[in-house]
């Protein structure tokens, strides 16, 4: 059986090799889905593969039924089918060997889009397990699809009625996945249809993390369309009437029932495999110590309602394994309730004891927009004490908030952060999201230091010292507390600016803060001059130049990357900074570099204009990697993470910018607010939730060193692959001619 499919599959895939239109469509398949992909990809500037798998679905649904369509109406039409059946093969085998010919033909494409992967992988940071993911979703997807259209071809003798009928299964097993379809089904029709579409299974696995359920919905799918095509394709030898060929209808029927059930039950399989580089749908080692620690239970309410819209339904499975993998790692101390309070009076009162209500969203009906209402909330108790997410926002952090609730519930006493509120120094409120983020584990204060009859700062009450961009000179006894608190054995984190900018004439004035003697006896010395990196700063507005606003990178405005390994910048790829300065470490032992600017990165004086529209005159020699943030310690092993048992000074972080905590910064990049939340978590030698914030999500930047590199990745694989398969394709259509020539010269010699 498996000589006969392998001959099978071999004959199909060399009518392939040999056919001329079977390059025309892997060379339109492959231009149209790069030019899309690299579109996107350099538009946004992320090093992912996600615009090009995005479209895959759709791609797959006019590129595989275009392959598959003539298997077996081209058999049928021509007669051939009934030859074949007369070989010593079986229905089981024709179908088989078609599928691997067919599936192997449409991955031989796929890996026309391998180029484009490994030039992503080889110029950035990107996850090589994520797109390795990608890859093991889109072969899945392949073959549910090459199934459904090798069905569709074993039903009729027209090439182009088994693509119409293939295309419409193939959009519509998409379609039924999309919100702006599922907003107007009723909620357990929805619920239903998410599951049995494409849409969720794909985008779970194209994010790294192959599950089980997936794995299953694809492979059922396939095999029921496969039985399908062995039924259609054995009426050819069965009478309808005869025994074998009822229990051939039934069988598929029944085939087709199992696949649907497992899959709508689907959420009660367990089972994944998590490709990520960061292990980022996976527990961490700091959320399994919390857990591992408790010494009592933690009770862990769901409260969700059973009409919630599609997306949220599809939210909930995230949910709940996250859920089920917290109760297995807490060892019998962490219980996990789901309740609907719209169908249970005493749930509606216990969600509203938390102050959980009901939320708000549309459906659709009747063709208009109607609002209908929902629980989507959790709880969590812990002897006498209570934490309560009235609404779920997201699932991306939801371990973190998790981890530190349970923390702060578990824990008797909260540490203390003073921000220095000299000098027009930050607050902590002045920095969106960290007083939320701080208050949940922290006592959070802002104090003054000047003055003679101030205190200075007790270590048993205060853990870190934040100075947060102070634009002014600091009271000198203002700087002798910082110092001594310090000395002994505190820990600060210094966003200090190198220049302010005057929003009236946007001329930078240079910043002296006192500081400085500081944090150069620790080894670090701030220049005061500005950086402007050439090759890898955020992209601003230069206005509008005649009918289009013109978009360019702003070298005052450096993207940096992470120095090397280290608690506070694990998992993160990237901080967008603004007008940040430079840092020379004169104490390699001591300090340690935590971000840095690309090698295309020049220096210059405070006074110089900073206008993004002018030109950026640096000469080539003048250009190195600069760092813009460091930290210090008294042993540099316990900087990289390393603990030691030796005392030392306490412990300091410097950043030569405290523009990139604005808001406009923290939207454009929310991982500068996690590298601040980080940094005090190390500060206060909290490193347990380092670990789980930094699970980092977003796809890293895409940055050339140059105009050729990014040409190279570029028009190598748009030009280059599809010409690499149209040079294949015409040697082999030449090759078989030439043998076809020399066949006919041998008949008429």
């Amino acid at each position: 059986m498996i000589g006969s499919i392998r001959t099978v599959a071999r004959r199909e895939l060399k009518g392939f090799i040999d056919l001329p239109t079977a390059y025309v469509l892997a060379i339109a398949f492959l231009g149209i889905s790069l030019f899309l992909a690299f579109r996107s990809m350099f538009a946004a500037g992320v090093a992912s593969l996600r615009p090009l798998f995005d479209l895959l679905p759709i791609l797959f649904a006019v590129f595989i039924p275009a392959v598959t369509m003539r298997s077996l109406a081209e058999e049928r039409r021509g007669r051939t089918l009934d030859w074949l059946m007369a070989q010593p093969v079986s229905e089981i085998d024709v179908v088989a060997g078609k599928f691997l010919g067919n599936w192997l033909f449409v991955l031989l494409t796929l890996a026309g889009t391998v180029p484009m992967a490994i030039g992503v992988l080889l110029a950035s940071d990107a996850d090589i397990g994520i797109v390795v993911s990608q890859y093991v979703g889109a072969m899945l997807l392949a073959g549910q699809l090459v199934a459904v259209g090798l069905w569709a071809s074993s039903v009729t003798r027209n090439q182009i009625t088994a693509f119409i009928i293939a295309s419409v299964i193939s959009f519509t097993l998409f379609l039924i996945g999309l919100p702006i379809v599922q907003i107007g089904l009723p909620p357990l029709l929805s619920g239903a249809l998410a599951r049995l579409s494409v849409v969720s299974h794909f985008e779970n696995v194209a994010r790294g993390v192959i599950d089980l359920r997936d794995v299953l919905y694809f492979v059922s799918a396939a095999a029921v369309f496969l039985v399908l095509a062995v039924a259609a394709v054995s009426r050819e030898r069965l009478s309808p009437l005869q025994a074998e060929a009822r229990r051939l209808r039934v069988g598929a029927a029944v085939m087709a029932a199992i696949a649907v059930i497992l899959n709508l039950l689907g959420s009660h399989i367990r089972g994944r495999l998590d490709l990520t580089r960061d292990n980022l749908f996976t527990l961490s080692d700091g959320t399994r110590g919390i857990l591992g620690g408790l010494d009592d239970m933690v009770q862990v309410t769901l409260f969700t309602s059973s009409g919630l819209p599609p997306e949220i339904q599809l939210e909930l499975r995230d949910i709940r394994d996250l859920l089920a993998d917290m109760r297995h790692a807490a060892g019998g101390n962490f219980a996990v309730r789901e309740v609907d309070p719209d169908r249970n009076e005493d749930a509606a009162k216990q969600a509203s004891s938390f102050g959980i209500g009901p939320v708000e969203f549309n459906v659709l009906r009747d063709e208009e927009y109607q609002v209908r209402r929902g629980y989507y909330g959790l709880a969590l108790t812990y002897a006498d004490r209570k934490e309560a997410f009235p609404v779920i926002q997201h699932t991306e952090d939801l371990e973190f908030q998790l981890a530190s609730a349970i923390s702060k519930m578990t824990s008797d006493k909260h540490k203390g952060i003073v921000f220095l509120s000299d000098g027009g120094a930050r607050s902590s409120y002045q920095i969106p999201g960290l007083e939320r983020s701080l208050a949940e584990r922290y006592d959070v204060s802002s104090r003054s230091l000047a003055g003679d009859s101030t205190p200075g700062l007790d270590r048993d009450s205060v853990s870190v010292l934040v100075v947060a961009g102070p634009t002014q000179l600091l009271d000198s006894l203002a700087v002798d507390r910082v110092r001594s608190f310090i000395d002994g054995g505190g820990s600060a984190l210094l966003l200090l600016d190198p220049v302010d900018i005057d929003p009236r004439t946007a001329m930078p004035r240079p910043i002296a803060t006192g500081l400085d003697p500081l944090v150069e006896s620790r080894g670090i010395h701030m220049s005061g001059r500005l950086v402007a990196d050439l090759a890898s700063a955020e992209r601003v507005s230069l206005g509008r130049r005649g009918l289009f606003n013109v978009v360019a990178p702003y070298p005052l405005w450096p993207i940096t990357v992470p120095a090397g390994e280290n608690l506070m910048t694990r998992g993160l790829q990237a901080l967008t900074m603004g007008w940040a300065g430079t840092l020379d470490l004169t104490d390699s032992i001591h300090a340690t570099p935590l971000w840095v600017t690309s090698e295309a990165a020049g220096l210059r004086d405070p006074g110089m204009p900073i206008m993004p529209d002018q030109p950026w005159n640096i000469p080539d020699d003048q250009l190195a990697r600069r760092v813009v943030a460091a930290a210090a310690n008294g042993h540099a092993a316990e900087v990289a993470g390393t603990a030691t048992d030796a005392a030392g000074p306490g412990r300091l972080v410097v950043v030569a910018d405290a523009t990139f905590a604005d808001a406009q910064f923290l939207q454009g990049n929310p991982q500068n607010l996690t590298f601040i939340a980080n940094a005090i978590d190390w500060l206060a030698e909290d490193d347990a939730l380092i670990g789980i914030r930094s699970k980092n999500r977003i796809p890293p930047v895409l940055v050339f060193e140059s105009d050729a590199s990014r040409n190279v990745l570029k028009w190598g694989n748009l030009a280059g692959v599809p010409l690499l398969f149209a040079l294949a394709g015409v040697l082999r259509v030449m090759r078989r001619r030439h043998r076809a020539e020399n066949r006919w010269r041998e008949v008429v010699a």
